[in-house]
């Protein structure tokens, strides 16, 4: 008989539901301090114990928020287990049957390529990029069949919304949603005490839960809002006749995006999206070449004609060589461009299927938060919805003619 190891942890009762299930996905909607993060740590320990050499992941927003929400917690439930190892550069805990869990923020989802894994926890899904698993996490799942969680509170109707509305269609998952009213967790005094200094749309989304609430610092809240009830945020094809112009926020390091639009009927239509980094000019101009658009029109910010070092020539010099000509977008403040694109945002058409991915960032992109301060600060907070962001700037401050831009096509006659 096999040495018995008791982990320290008393599951709540919601929790359980998720521990005793056989089923391969399931979306956790919970109020703050349910412990959602403290039962899916076990969740996930539990399994690395049992499955000798297997390896877990639990994934939290940036790998900052993973080291310091849930390092500290999976160290306090692990210490009892006997020859246990953890490695505080990699942020991982050894068991002695060979198994690994491993925490990982998703503002660095290269780091996360290339592995095979038995089980994953995203953490505060609606704070992380739509196609992390889509694109990295289910593959890595494939050759062992492992589960994915998904956990956290909404924070408007992004991804981790459609996720969830999902689910609840489907038997093969498991979706659990826990009011604060509902689950006596938390005092009725505690829960009065936060309703006099929060306000109605945080606590509803917070404590019960909403997906309808405002995210807080949102810089496009209303525009989108806007745009969904009058039904621009629908189906939009591409309309043959019409050139496509491409706006593009060129990274490095960081994302580069590109946005696909046409201007037809007065009307500016947001086509196409596409989102990738690591790559080289020559990637995103297949990307192009591959949509098999009639392009007019491009253009990128002004660091385009910045040289780089190691070869002396700037990415603009690059492009030309490559085919494609940019212009240069006005170099305008941040917060200035910001409020042009929701002056604009009002002739946009935005199409639901192909822009799934710009939504959910813009929806998300917010100002930075001061903790000593108490207030907001007159800046955006830079995470991965910036890339997306920033792109829908560049269009807005573009001087590009506003009127239809139908192509003309000269067909002669016969005696010409």
């Amino acid at each position: 008989m096999g040495k018995i190891i008791t982990i320290p942890y008393k599951p709540r009762k919601w929790a359980k539901e998720l521990h005793d299930t056989d089923k391969r996905w399931a979306v956790i909607v919970n109020h703050r301090r349910s412990g959602k993060t403290t039962a899916c740590l076990n969740h996930l320990q539990r399994d690395a114990l049992i499955t000798s050499n297997s390896r877990y992941a639990y994934i939290a927003p940036t790998y900052k928020q993973a080291k310091n929400i849930a390092w500290d917690m999976l160290k306090s439930y692990a210490q009892c287990i006997p020859n246990i190892q953890f490695n505080e550069a990699e942020l991982t805990a050894k068991y002695p049957n060979g198994s690994k869990l491993t925490l990982y923020g998703a503002d660095n989802p290269d780091s996360l390529r290339g592995i095979g894994l038995w089980g994953v926890v995203f953490d505060e899904y609606s704070q992380q990029p739509s196609n992390i698993f889509t694109e990295i996490i289910r593959p890595a799942l494939s050759d062992h069949q492992g589960y994915a969680i998904w956990i956290g509170t909404p924070k408007g109707k992004n991804d981790f919304y459609r996720l969830y509305e999902q689910a609840k269609k489907d038997e093969e998952w498991l979706t659990i949603l826990l009011k604060a009213s509902e689950s006596k967790l938390i005092s009725r005094e505690e829960l009065d005490s936060a309703k006099k200094i929060m306000t109605s749309e945080e606590y509803e989304q917070e404590f019960e839960c909403s997906f309808e609430a405002a995210i807080k610092g949102a810089f496009y809240a209303d525009e989108l809002a806007t745009a969904r009830n009058e039904g621009r945020i629908t189906i939009v094809p591409y309309q043959k006749g019409f050139p496509v112009h491409t706006w593009w926020d060129l990274g490095i390091s960081d994302s580069t995006t590109i946005g696909f639009f046409q201007n037809v009927a007065n009307q500016w239509r947001l086509i196409d999206y596409y989102e990738n980094s690591g790559e080289g000019l020559e990637h995103y101009i297949n990307v192009l070449q591959d949509r098999r658009y009639i392009y007019g029109s491009h253009f990128a910010p002004h660091d385009i004609e910045v040289r780089e070092l190691g070869s002396g020539q700037s990415r603009l010099e690059t492009a030309r060589r490559l085919g494609i000509n940019f212009q240069i977008v006005p170099n305008l403040q941040i917060m200035d461009g910001i409020n042009a694109a929701r002056r604009r945002f009002n002739t946009l058409w935005i199409d639901a299927q192909k822009c799934d991915y710009f939504l959910n960032a813009i929806a998300l992109y917010r100002k930075e938060w001061d903790d000593k301060r108490g207030e907001f600060k007159p800046r955006p907070y830079h995470d991965w919805t910036s890339h997306a962001a920033d792109m829908l700037r560049y269009w807005a401050v573009s001087n590009i003619e506003q009127k239809s831009d139908e192509l003309k096509v000269f067909i002669p006659d016969e005696d010409y």
